[in-house]
């Protein structure tokens, strides 16, 4: 029975040591990450600011410079970044309609978006990107039988500002 006890007392010292061990450890790890981990923060913080600060002359650049809608239009399809069937009453019928629009004075890529309205519900809003001082895009709706009536596609900048307004009709 002593040996026993003496085996069992010996144990419950070695899972003690080995505990005590591992917390140990455990600790060391984390002081040792702390450091590192502010290094990688601080590292960090410079990098953001120089990436911040770089965004800012483009930034700067593109609000200097006026973005304009040379035309726009709503046509039945756009072939070769041209519109096709461009016009202000469609038939229903069509199933999908585009809207064109030419955008120029973009010094850096920005984006646009075409706000597609049926009378005053939005029914789409589509984010274009523009790539050059002189870019054709465009986007497409597809038409509800029963959206039978007066439409028109805004196209925004950045901030929301409506650069053009493209109104059109849908009929039987």
């Amino acid at each position: 029975m002593k040996r026993i006890y003496t085996l069992s007392r010996t144990a419950f010292v070695l899972i003690c040591i080995c505990l005590f061990l591992v917390i140990t450890a455990q600790a060391q790890q984390e002081q040792a990450a702390e450091p590192a981990q502010a290094q990688q923060e601080q590292a960090a913080e410079p990098a953001q600011a120089q990436q911040e600060q770089a965004a800012e002359p483009a930034q700067a650049q593109q609000e200097t410079a006026v973005l304009e809608v040379e035309s726009a239009a709503i046509c039945e399809d756009v072939v070769d970044r041209e519109p096709v069937g461009a016009g202000d009453s469609f038939s229903v019928s069509m199933g999908k309609l585009f809207c064109f629009t030419k955008i120029v004075g973009a010094e850096t890529d920005v984006d646009i978006t075409h706000a597609w309205y049926f009378g005053d519900n939005e029914r789409a809003r589509i984010i274009l990107t523009v790539k050059s001082s002189s870019w054709r895009t465009y986007s497409s709706k597809i038409l509800q039988t029963h959206e039978i009536g007066a439409w028109h596609v805004d196209v925004l900048d950045e901030s929301g500002n409506v650069l053009d307004t493209v109104d059109f009709e849908v009929v039987q």
